[in-house]
């Protein structure tokens, strides 16, 4: 039932149905105290004060510091954003000219269908009128909406009428027996007359018996209009709410039932059916029941009241994202969008069975998905972190995919507070002070207030919450919008506005009272951040009331830092993407959507909320008592809802440009600042160089140079000497070789036994090779005497994969070990052997494949057979994260320039990031086949596949952009210069690639 009437109604009906509709500013209603009694008793216990339910709060008020007033008190329902009212805007200019909208409905009302009809007044008398209009019938309510602008449209609550009766013929008094007939009489005690002169403002009361005639135009109607009335009448009168929704559903069922999709408004009659079913069309504060139909090329709704339009149609080829949803905390709900980046759908439904909900998914998500990518908020993470979107992007991505919807404005998208200098004259925003402490809830943010709600959390039975209402209801979203989305306040507040007291009068009062205010959390909403500055102008000349002292509430008083509207949105705009908002952004998303939001970090974090609010917090279906679930599920929409958790460990941090960090450090940076990441993680990846910019901006134009085969097997490493002219590699013929690139010839060929050897590398100083082998050993190779210089006895199977950095070895294993050493060269001339000292063993389960350092030389990589990626801190030999990546062996991987994220390929065809701080999966990109090695630079991927070609890859878009043809069997090794316009790959074909960039 609808939101309101849970209140209204339990106060209406104990005054025996005839005293005026109550507003939910009242107490909870009878229901609710039943289903949560525990709650009824903190409520109006000690310290506790009805007139917390009045700001939408599921506490009693605490003990306020001096300041302004408290919470406005419409945290009880929702509203939509800028974007959504422009969308609503232009849609009731294209299908509707009526004044009629489904807002003049009760929250949870339905409208069934509409008769032309003449509203007549005064009926017998001289002045007789006839005022021409549209009778409409809702499950709550008869509305009559006259053709003359001027004349108000008239509501009358099916709950407050006397009688509803088609006049008899044996009537002597029937006021419709001369000259007329379909004539209905409704007497009633209360009706509410709306948009008078067609001015949007507070619904007007008419209390007392009145009598109102209408006459339908078809009479052959009125039987059934009558029968129906009858009908909505009896669900009305009935005491408990939930015996109320039950026979209304019955009566939408039933006519759901006698109807179907009409099949002519097909665009085509070629189109062929694939699925239709019964559904509900959600917007703000209101659902439209109708039928579904999804065909080969189409979805189509139809409204079972034809409203706004007789259908709405949705190209399934125009489709870019679709997704599942929570309504009413069901998991019924799909919300399709014909854009990438619209904060609003083209439609949102609700279905009567997730069945149907999940069938119709599968339908459109199968169409689409060959040419559409899916976003996961890891790999809008990664985009993020990379500097490719905005942090108002972010936001907008993870409030989507955090169930966060403008049609749903129980679930509205949240955005923080992120100045909070609403005083000075000029908003500087180098300095830390002017912004709010995002690693903390708002209710948090003052000590003081913050102390007193732990006091009370500590003597609260179970379940325990810190604070009784929440940081985004819907209240509190049209306490932000109400100037320009006054019909939603008025639909919301039963046809008045908020006292001007409570009304959104003041930036600096309102970000005031959300720290000093006893029951005011409150968080901000997108609006704050885009570019359309009409909610903070009044200019519908609405009559918003007057404030104590008299002054009429206008436009919102800006700070004086702002020199009008449309400068403060821009400079709170450049503050959310400010360095500093970029450098702690990551702490309000561990709030909000990630690991802070639930159990024992939320409470070390001071963000304990009611259980209610949290997904999973109550299972509807496990209430058996239908009054008790409508009151329940009234508690739970009117106080807001928690986003859907997204992340489980802490969120990354945002790549900052060292050179413009902000001096001050969140005390939450310890752990990080700690952490053994590259000393160079506060700067962007090392693009800085003309050359490799213009080389990786230009990579898809890499071309074959010349090609040779010089090995009786597969070529498993290659190593090139500092000038570029000798290139060795090695293969699994056992062989190491040295080629010439000057005369195009091989000039040395060198066996150290007879068993494969697995990978190559050249020391600083271009003197010596070393070479590992399947044998378990590694071979040191003097270039200038061309000999084998020296061998190293380290594991008790296959050597995998070594590398060298600052006088270290470190080599990797099929033995379950990557092992550090470290070496001291010896003298070649003088025959002495290198001294090896083993400084760490880093033990693994399986067989190490692969192995890669960061460029600070503190963090190691490893790769599995198994599919196992670890990170080390090598400084200390301890893991710092293990994550079962891949569902095979793990090929290749590496760190990118930066280190801040590493990239593996694997035998399962996937490439995999992870971000190095939190050893969070962050994005999962799947190929044809397997990628057996790769380069890349943070973004962009140049890989080497099992079918021989090299691929480049948009990573952040997670697509191939280019194939080039190479090996005629798979890319077993690759190297690449520093500048990154020249790579070589060896293939399983036994041949060296010689590949150029050509501008």
């Amino acid at each position: 039932m609808g939101r309101r009437a849970a209140a209204a109604r339990a106060r209406a009906q104990s005054a025996r149905r005839r005293q005026p509709a109550a507003s939910l500013r009242g107490p909870p209603s009878r229901a609710a105290r039943a289903v949560c009694p525990r709650l009824s008793d903190v409520i109006n216990g000690a310290g506790g004060s009805g007139r917390a339910w009045q700001s939408g709060c599921l506490l009693p008020a605490v003990a306020a510091s001096p300041g302004p007033a408290a919470v406005p008190r419409l945290a009880v329902a929702p509203a939509p954003s800028m974007a959504f009212v422009r969308k609503r805007r232009l849609e009731r200019e294209r299908y509707s000219k009526e004044r009629f909208s489904l807002l003049l409905l009760n929250l949870e009302e339905y409208y069934f269908e509409h008769h032309t009809a003449n509203h007549i007044i005064n009926k017998g008398c001289r002045d007789e009128r006839k005022i021409r209009g549209s009778l409409k019938i809702c499950s709550k309510s008869i509305i009559f909406e006259p053709d003359e602008k001027i004349q108000p449209i008239i509501k009358i609550p099916l709950r407050d009428c006397i009688s509803i009766k088609a006049p008899e013929d044996n009537e002597g008094n029937n006021p419709f027996t001369w000259d007329t007939s379909g004539g209905i009489s409704v007497v009633c005690n209360q009706v509410f007359l709306i948009k008078e002169r067609n001015i949007i403002g507070p619904y007007k009361t008419v209390r007392g018996r009145t009598e109102y005639l209408f006459q339908l135009d078809v009479a052959g109607k009125l039987g059934d209009v009558v029968q129906t009335l009858h009908q909505l009448y009896r669900a009305s009168c009935l005491d408990k709410l939930g015996d109320q929704a039950a026979m209304i559903t019955a009566i939408l069922q039933s006519r759901l039932a006698r109807t179907s999709f009409d099949k002519n408004r097909f665009q085509s009659i070629s189109e062929t059916l694939h699925m239709e079913c019964k559904a509900e069309m959600v917007t703000p504060l209101v659902t439209n029941p109708g039928h579904v139909c999804v065909t080969d090329a189409n979805l189509y709704f139809q409204p079972l009241n034809g409203y706004p339009k007789p259908v709405v149609q949705i190209t399934l080829q125009n489709v870019r994202r679709i997704y599942k949803r929570r309504h009413g905390l069901m998991p019924l709900g799909l919300e399709v969008f014909c854009t990438e980046n619209d904060l609003c759908s083209d439609i949102y439904l609700k279905f009567y069975n997730y069945q149907d909900r999940d069938e119709l998914y599968f339908l459109i998500a199968t169409y689409i998905e060959n040419h559409i990518t899916e976003h996961t908020a890891e790999s809008y993470m990664l985009q993020w972190q990379r500097g490719h979107i905005s942090n108002y992007q972010y936001l907008l991505h993870l409030n989507n995919l955090a169930d966060r919807s403008c049609n749903d404005l129980s679930q509205y998208p949240v955005f923080p507070w992120i100045i909070a200098d609403y005083s000075s004259s000029v908003l500087d925003l180098t300095k830390p002070e002017t912004f709010r402490d995002l690693s903390k809830p708002i209710g948090a943010l003052n000590k003081e207030r913050l102390d007193r709600l732990l006091t009370r959390y500590r003597e609260m039975p179970d379940p325990k919450f810190m604070y009784g209402s929440h940081y985004s209801s819907p209240g509190y979203v049209l306490f932000y919008l109400v100037r320009v989305a006054p019909e939603y306040m008025l639909c919301l507040q039963n046809g008045k506005f908020d006292h001007a007291d409570r009304m959104f009068n003041s930036l600096a009062e309102t970000w005031k009272n959300c720290l000093d205010g006893a029951t005011d959390f409150k968080e901000l909403i997108p609006e704050f951040y885009e570019n359309d500055s009409s909610f903070l102008v009044n200019s519908l000349k609405l009559d918003l009331g007057k404030r104590q002292g008299g002054k009429t509430v206008e436009d919102v008083e800006l700070p004086p830092w702002a020199s009008g509207p449309d400068d403060f949105l821009q400079k709170s705009q450049e503050a959310l993407e400010s360095q500093y908002v970029s450098e702690h952004l990551h702490e309000w998303i561990d709030i909000i959507f990630g690991y802070k939001q639930k159990g024992s970090e939320a409470i070390a974090a001071h963000n304990v909320f009611h259980p209610l609010t949290y997904e999973g917090g109550v299972d509807l279906n496990s209430i058996m008592d239908p009054n008790e679930k409508v009151a329940l599920l009234t508690q739970i929409l009117e106080f807001g809802q928690t986003p859907k958790q997204l992340f489980t460990i802490p969120h990354p941090r945002r790549i900052i440009p060292k050179s413009k960090s902000l001096s001050r450090a969140s005390s939450h940076d310890v752990s990080i600042v700690e952490s053994p990441v590259s000393p160079n993680e506060e700067s962007f990846e090392d693009l800085t160089e003309e050359s490799i910019t213009l080389a990786w901006n230009n990579i898809a134009k890499l071309k074959l140079h010349e090609q040779y085969k010089i090995h009786k097997e597969a070529i498993t490493g290659i190593a090139v000497t500092c000038n570029g002219s000798s290139v060795f590699t090695t293969s699994q013929d056992s062989t190491l070789k040295m080629f010439s690139r000057e005369s195009k010839t091989l000039q040395r060929s060198v066996s150290f036994s007879n068993m494969a050897l697995s990978s190559c590398l050249i020391l600083p100083g271009d003197t010596t090779v070393i070479c590992s082998s399947w044998d378990n050993h590694i071979y040191f190779y003097s270039i200038a005497f061309g000999r084998q210089q020296d061998v190293l006895m380290g594991h008790d199977d296959a050597v995998s994969k070594v590398c060298w950095r600052d006088e270290r070895l470190y080599s990797a294993s099929w033995d379950s070990t990557v092992k550090v050493w470290h070496c001291v060269p010896g003298e070649t001339s003088s025959n002495k052997k290198h001294h090896f000292e083993l400084l760490a063993e880093l033990e693994h389960d399986v067989s190490v494949n692969t192995i890669d350092l960061n460029a600070a030389n503190t963090v190691l990589a490893s790769g599995t057979k198994e599919g196992t990626v670890s990170i080390w801190d090598v400084t200390t030999a301890t893991v710092l994260h293990q994550l079962p990546c891949h569902s095979g062996t793990v090929f290749d991987a590496a760190f990118s320039p930066d280190s801040r994220h590493l990239l593996s390929a694997g035998e399962d065809n996937c490439f995999k990031v992870i971000d190095v701080q939190t050893g969070m999966l962050i994005s999962s990109v799947t190929a044809d086949e397997p990628q057996r090695c790769f380069k890349w630079d943070g973004n962009t991927i140049l890989s080497g596949s099992w079918s021989g070609e090299l691929l480049i890859w948009d990573l952040l878009g997670g697509k191939v952009i280019e194939r080039i043809k190479g090996h005629t069997g798979a890319v077993m090794s690759m190297w690449m210069n520093e500048q990154c316009n020249s790579v070589i790959t060896g293939g399983e074909d036994r041949q060296i690639m010689f590949w150029k960039l050509q501008y």
